[in-house]
This record gives C-alpha cells, structure tokens and sequence, in this order.
C-alpha cells in the first residue's frame, strides 16, 4: 500500500474482509426457517430473498402479505440467521482468512463495524482466532438497525468516535463500505479477495486504494 498517510486507527468489515462469507443458500434457509417460525410455511422464494437483505419498507411490505407484524418477522430472521452462522462457525465453514495474522503487527487501534448481527459478530471473536479489537459494532435486531446499516455511516462513527480516532481508514470488500466511509470523508481500502474477482464498484464514491491482502496494511 502506497502512502504517505499516518492514520490513527484501522477498522474493518467483517463478512468477505476478516472472515469468509457465509454460504447463501445456508442463509436463504434459515430465511424459510424464519418464516415457519411465525408460522408462514412454504413462503415464495421472493419472499425468502427480500427477507435476507431488506430494508424497512419491503420488510413492512413481506410482513403485511403474510400478516405478521414486521418486528415479529424480523426478530425471527435476525435469530435464525444468527443460528445458521454459528451453525457455520462451530462447523469450520465460516472461518477467519490466513492474512488476519498481519492485523498484530498494526500499530493502531482497530475495531470492526459489520452489517451483520451485533451478536454474530460476537459470537466470531467468540469462535475464531482472531486479533484482539478495541472496538467492535454489528447491527441491532430492531428496524431500526436496519436504518443504521452501510451504506449508511452510523455504526462507522460511531466507533470512530469511541476511539478517538481523527485519520482512521476503513477496509472493506463491498460498495457499501466505500460509500459509507465516503460520507463521512475518511479514507478506505477495497479488498479485492477472491469472491470480489469481476466485482465492479458502481457508483461514486470510489475507494482510496485497492488492496489483495490485510498483509498491505502493515508498512514493510
């Protein structure tokens, strides 16, 4: 990584960044498993895939036409999602990528900011054997995290905040990161790691530097 920038604190997505992403089809079933927990069986597999990613309208919309409230829903996929990717985690499907090793030799302070659950994230530093983090934020199981997630830069500031932090960069893997990080006018690096091959960064924030491995991080 080529720079002459001094920053004080390096935080990082989780999910295809510290550790690989869960497979899809475990999360599209724990999606069904949601929904047979309020007692919808056989949902449409529009349903299942809105469910996975929404935002709070189209969950409204998915609860309204199965008539379960939204919350109720919601708090029913945020429990089997969670489930599945400890299933993941214990199973030594989700796992922590090799280069994580490097983040020990980083001088800064670090933290992750995830889209994923707050407990999930838990639960990883929990399982997986990770470098200490001063600071570390996922989502709240609540409508209103789904309000807060990136590309939104909620969680990123707030644990810029916490740390004290005036020059940090953020690493992630996806356009969300990016722009998140561009809102609140802080450097990023895009990891391009091996599910990212032929990902295309539309829009317009675009990332400060690209990057293959965490190992970049660290001044050679």
């Amino acid at each position: 990584m080529d720079t002459d920038r001094s920053y004080d604190a390096i935080l990082f997505d989780n999910d295809g960044v510290l550790t690989t992403p869960t497979d899809r089809e475990v999360l599209l079933e724990a999606m069904t498993e949601a929904f047979a927990t309020v007692g919808v069986s056989n949902p449409p597999r529009a349903a299942i895939e809105t469910l996975l990613s929404p935002d709070v309208d189209s969950l409204r919309t998915i609860a309204a036409e199965h008539g379960v409230e939204p919350q109720t829903l919601w708090t029913a996929r945020e429990e089997a999602a969670i489930a599945a990717q400890r299933a993941e985690l214990t199973a030594g499907r989700k796992r922590c990528y090799d280069d994580t090793a490097a983040l020990e030799s980083l001088p800064q302070p670090t933290a992750i900011v995830s889209n994923n659950q707050h407990e999930t994230i838990g639960n990883i530093l929990d399982e997986l054997d990770l470098p200490p983090f001063e600071v570390w934020y996922g989502r709240e199981p609540t409508l209103e995290g789904i309000n807060r997630k990136k590309p939104r830069p909620y969680y990123l500031e707030q644990a810029i905040d916490e740390l004290g932090a005036t020059e940090p960069l953020y690493v992630g893997d996806s356009y969300v990161d990016v722009a998140a990080a561009d809102a609140l006018g802080i450097d990023v690096a895009f990891i391009r790691r091996e599910h990212r091959e032929g990902y295309s960064l539309d829009g317009p924030a675009r990332p400060t530097f690209e990057i293959e491995s965490l190992r970049a991080l660290s001044r050679q």
